[in-house]
């Protein structure tokens, strides 16, 4: 793309290459009927006025998510379930957490550990042949995880 090009929903700015945006929702306002066009300039910030601590939260918040969709342990239950899937995620999990450990503050990593300790317990419970403790996703960061 050049030339001033925008790609679909990133604003009236002409795009840049090394323009990154920081999408925060993608819900409407409330003021905003469904055939209105969503404001995209109030929903997105320049990714350089986004603090690193909440882009690292929001990725793990984001991961956590993720994982606990494909252990089935939402609402759908084992319509999404994936065990593969959630290794994958419980492992960059742990990985994010462990790479940011002196990044971020003990108030925003206290509780995504916690949530990752969780996601590790429930991995074990949904296996039908579980992992040794100390091979489970993640565990090669944090260590064995005992129930």
């Amino acid at each position: 793309m050049g030339g001033g090009a925008t790609p679909a929903g990133l604003g009236p700015e002409p795009y840049c290459p090394g323009h990154i945006v920081w999408v925060m929702s993608d819900a409407t306002s409330p003021s905003e009927s469904p055939d209105e066009a969503p404001d995209f300039d109030a929903m997105t910030r320049d990714i350089a006025e986004v603090p690193a601590v909440e882009v690292i939260v929001t990725v793990a918040v984001n991961l956590m998510s993720a994982a606990a969709v494909k252990l089935g342990l939402t609402e759908d239950g084992d319509k999404h379930k994936d065990l593969d899937e959630a290794r994958k995620l419980v492992h960059a999990l742990a990985g994010l957490l462990d790479a940011s450990a002196t990044e971020i503050s003990s108030f925003h990593a206290a509780p995504l550990r916690d949530g990752l300790k969780s996601l590790q317990l429930a991995f074990r419970e949904a296996s039908a042949v579980p992992d040794e403790v100390g091979q489970g996703p993640g565990e090669k960061y944090t260590g064995p995880v005992y129930g």
